[in-house]
């Protein structure tokens, strides 16, 4: 399968603190025009304020596609001039893929960097504060319009311009969209539940989460008998 597009814009670095409660966070990143170095934790310099949720090797690169910016504009119309690419805290910016045809444990060339796809992006409050814009963080999990995260296979460099290209697919059933589909789901299939889990590439975290949901599944329904 074919499946390329270039970074349009590359973000990283910078602590900030939001208001009103004033927490740290590295949500507010910075463009950089110049190539980046990527270690396997992520961009060298990318900094988290929250290092239990943020960053990390299974976490060490966040890209957001940048043509959800126009969607999120319209929905949320007073927030319109902030909803700008980086706004949401992502590394890369690029146009062209998407949930829908970005999978999990997709494995990309990224400039000279080899990156995996290692899970969908969780969304959270810092999105709702960051724009002032109470419910953000819900529409964009309930739309699907997360971005993901990769893990570093191979350290290199990027920079804006540079192509990005499937080198391999390891599942033709689990895109990011139809990983919330499942996870999301209000009362979702056993099976799928443990196919998911089971796909080659996914991070442990979330293997364990959906293992564990769907014996809790399964032990409910025998438990129904």
């Amino acid at each position: 399968m074919t499946l390329t597009t270039r970074i349009d814009h590359v973000f990283a670095g910078g602590l900030g603190v939001l208001q009103p409660e004033w927490q740290r966070t590295g949500i507010f990143k910075q463009r950089h025009e110049s190539p980046v170095q990527v270690a396997l934790h992520g961009i060298v310099g990318d900094q988290h304020g929250d290092t239990r949720v943020h960053g990390g090797p299974e976490k060490a690169v966040h890209h957001y596609a940048a043509q959800h910016y126009e969607r999120l504009a319209q929905a949320f119309a007073q927030s319109a001039p902030q909803l700008v690419a980086g706004s949401l805290g992502e590394n890369i910016s690029a146009s062209g893929l998407s949930e829908c045809n970005v999978h999990i444990g997709d494995v990309f060339q990224v400039g000279s960097t080899v990156l995996q796809v290692s899970q969908p992006r969780s969304p959270c409050w810092k999105i709702n504060h960051r724009f002032d814009a109470e419910h953000m963080s819900m529409f964009v999990a309930k739309e699907r319009i997360t971005g993901w995260y990769y893990r570093v296979l191979q350290p290199g460099n990027l920079q804006a311009g540079d192509r990005i290209e499937l080198l391999e697919r390891h599942t033709e059933r689990f895109s990011i969209d139809r990983f919330w589909q499942v996870q999301l789901a209000h009362r979702p299939q056993i099976d799928e539940l443990l196919a998911l889990a089971a796909t080659r590439g996914l991070a442990d975290d979330w293997k364990r989460r959906l293992s564990e949901r769907a014996k809790y599944l399964q032990k409910r329904a025998e438990n129904a008998l």
